[in-house]
C-alpha cells in the first residue's frame, strides 16, 4: 500500500519564503509517501515580463528545491512540486521531485498554456519514469493534461502514478483526468492551486478542486474549489500493472499502433 496525496495552496506573487512557511505548517505532523504540490506553487503564476520570471527563476540545489528536501525529510514523504527552473539562460516551467536523500528527477513542462509561451521555454527532455519505494512515480504539469501522449508515453513507461501539479484555469482538467487514468489504468495526484491573481493585463481565477483520480477512473479525493487542504488517500500501486478490461482486452497488448502511427 502506499499513501498519495495532495497539498492545494493559495501562494502570494513573488513571495518564496511565505508560501514555503504557508506550506510547512499546512504539512506539520503529515506522513505520507507522496506528496504533491501545484505548479509553480513558490512563486505565483501571472508574470508581466520574460525578466520577472528570470529574476524569480533558480538552478536545482537553491531555495525551492531546498525547500522540498526539507518538507521531504519532515513528512518522510516524496515530494514533487512546481518551481521555475533557469538553465544556461533558458527559463523552464519545471517540477523537482525529491526526497530525503536529495533531489530525484526534474521535468520540464512540455506544452506551455497562453502568455508561458512568452515567459518560458518549452521542455525539451521526455516525460521519464522513476522506481520510488518500489513504485514507478511519472511526472507532467498542468496543461500537459489535454494531449493524450503524456499520460499514455508515461504509462507504456510503466508509471503506476503520476504526479501533475497545476496551476488550472480551465474547467475541464479535473474531468478529463478520470479518462486519462481509466484509459491508462494509472493512479493520478492533481495538485492545483486556489485564488485570484490580478497583474498586468491578466486577472487569472485558478479552479481548485485538487483531485485524486483511481486508476479505474475513480475519485478518490477531491477538494473544494476555495480553501487551501491537503487530502491523503492509500491506494495499492499494483492495480495500475494490471491493464486488462476483461479477458479479452488489454489496453497496452491491443494496441495496433501500426495503423495510427503519424
Amino acid at each position: 500500500m502506499m499513501k498519495i496525496g495532495f497539498v492545494q495552496t493559495s501562494p502570494r506573487f513573488g513571495e518564496k519564503q511565505e508560501n514555503f512557511r504557508h506550506v510547512k505548517e499546512m504539512l506539520a505532523g503529515c506522513q505520507a509517501d507522496l506528496l504533491v504540490l501545484p505548479e509553480l506553487f513558490a512563486t505565483g503564476y501571472a508574470f508581466n515580463s520574460r525578466e520577472e520570471a528570470m529574476d524569480l527563476s533558480e538552478k536545482p540545489g537553491e531555495e525551492t528545491s531546498n525547500f522540498l528536501l526539507d518538507l521531504a525529510s519532515m513528512c518522510n514523504s516524496t515530494v514533487v512540486g512546481g518551481f521555475i527552473e533557469h538553465d544556461n539562460g533558458n527559463c523552464y516551467n519545471s517540477a523537482i521531485m525529491a526526497d530525503g536523500s536529495g533531489i530525484l528527477a526534474i521535468y520540464r513542462k512540455l506544452h506551455l498554456f497562453n502568455k508561458e509561451k512568452l515567459w518560458f521555454n518549452p521542455g525539451d527532455r521526455a516525460p521519464e519514469v522513476y522506481t520510488v519505494r518500489g513504485v514507478k512515480i511519472g511526472m507532467m504539469i498542468c496543461f500537459d493534461w489535454i494531449f493524450p501522449e503524456t499520460c499514455r508515453t508515461l504509462a507504456l513507461k510503466g508509471a503506476q502514478v503520476i504526479a501533475h501539479p497545476s496551476n488550472l484555469v480551465l474547467p475541464w482538467a479535473q474531468q478529463a483526468m478520470v479518462i486519462r487514468c481509466l484509459e491508462n489504468h494509472v493512479f493520478a495526484v492533481t495538485a492545483n492551486r486556489i485564488g485570484r491573481e490580478q497583474r498586468g493585463t491578466d486577472d487569472f481565477t485558478f479552479t481548485g478542486s485538487s483531485q485524486i483520480t483511481g486508476c479505474q477512473g475513480g475519485i478518490l479525493a477531491s477538494a473544494s474549489g476555495e480553501k487551501a487542504c491537503i487530502q491523503i488517500v492509500e491506494i495499492e500501486p499494483e492495480e495500475a500493472l494490471n491493464k486488462k478490461v476483461n479477458p479479452y482486452n488489454d489496453l497496452f497488448n491491443d494496441r495496433r499502433s501500426r495503423y495510427y502511427s503519424l
